[in-house]
């Protein structure tokens, strides 16, 4: 792999023009590049995501946090004229967290993102998004978010990792996905996808409704879990099955607290939104 670092973290809005700019597949393999950037930690900007998402206040940083401070780099990496497939229609289809240490005392990282193990899938082709946040002591935090693009022709067989329902989980929980949810979240993660934003912009990607970000589901789930979850040596893996349409109301469920466990997300009439599970770090 080799590494290209950026003085500062990118701009969003050259790279939303890029994004929008690009709607063809331009080729069959991932770029050999990863970004790397050190970012500030702004106090103010964690609180305003603390309150969008349900974390209560906290000298540690919300597990999901560092997936904010990457998501400039996160762009930049997939709209480069060397990445193959359009950022706007990918689809994501799981994440996992690895936190390694405590997000505590923190006050800048380095952030690193590549794309690796590009797979056929019946519906396309796969590829992980992988992003690594490191301190002065090393390895910090990591995740594995995977990533769907329709209609990717690959050789080899296509197959689709699919995590089990889990069984032994009760009712922790719930909340409303409000209809602005999506723009609140946009304006805390700076991820304005328009299939998030409103029923208007929703429908011109085949969506009836706005539907809430996946990030968003994953980090209110967190926030409820609380002290139910480790601070360290945690992995956090979700899948994401149907999205939350906006508005709704959503049910966590979740085994009892400990170092593993798992959990489960639905909607009305028992829809599964997300599955996932907990456990040490291997």
């Amino acid at each position: 792999m080799q590494w290209q670092t950026l003085g500062a973290p990118p701009s969003l809005l050259a790279l939303y023009w890029r994004a929008a700019l690009k709607r063809k597949i331009s080729g069959k393999a991932l770029p050999e590049q990863g970004l790397r950037c050190r970012v500030q930690i702004n106090l103010k900007e964690v609180a305003a995501y603390r309150k969008v998402c349900g974390f209560a206040d906290s000298p540690i940083l919300p597990a999901t946090y560092p997936h904010i401070l990457a998501f400039g780099l996160q762009m930049q990496l997939l709209t480069d004229s060397a990445f193959p497939f359009p950022l706007l229609g990918l689809i994501h289809l799981s994440n996992r967290i690895r936190i390694h240490r405590p997000l505590g005392g923190v006050s800048d990282l380095t952030l690193a993102v590549h794309a690796q193990n590009l797979k056929p899938h019946p519906k396309g082709a796969t590829f992980d998004l992988i992003t690594t946040a490191e301190d002065s002591l090393g390895l910090l935090w990591e995740a594995e978010s995977r990533m769907l693009c329709r209609g990717v022709k690959l050789e080899g067989e296509a197959t689709d990792d699919v995590q089990p329902t889990p069984s032994q989980v009760s009712e922790l929980t719930r909340w409303q996905a409000p209809a602005d949810i999506g723009r609140r979240y946009a304006r805390v993660s700076g991820d304005y996808n328009p299939i998030h934003l409103s029923a208007l912009t929703a429908k011109l990607f085949g969506f009836p409704q706005a539907i809430a970000h996946g990030l968003w589901n994953k980090a209110h789930t967190l926030a409820a879990l609380g002290e139910h979850l480790p601070a360290a040596n945690i992995e956090i893996a979700v899948e994401f099955r149907k999205p939350v349409r906006l508005p709704s109301e959503v049910r966590l469920l979740a085994s009892a607290a400990g170092s593993s466990g798992e959990l489960r997300l639905t909607g009305s009439g028992d829809i599964e939104h997300m599955v996932g599970k907990w456990q040490p770090i291997a």
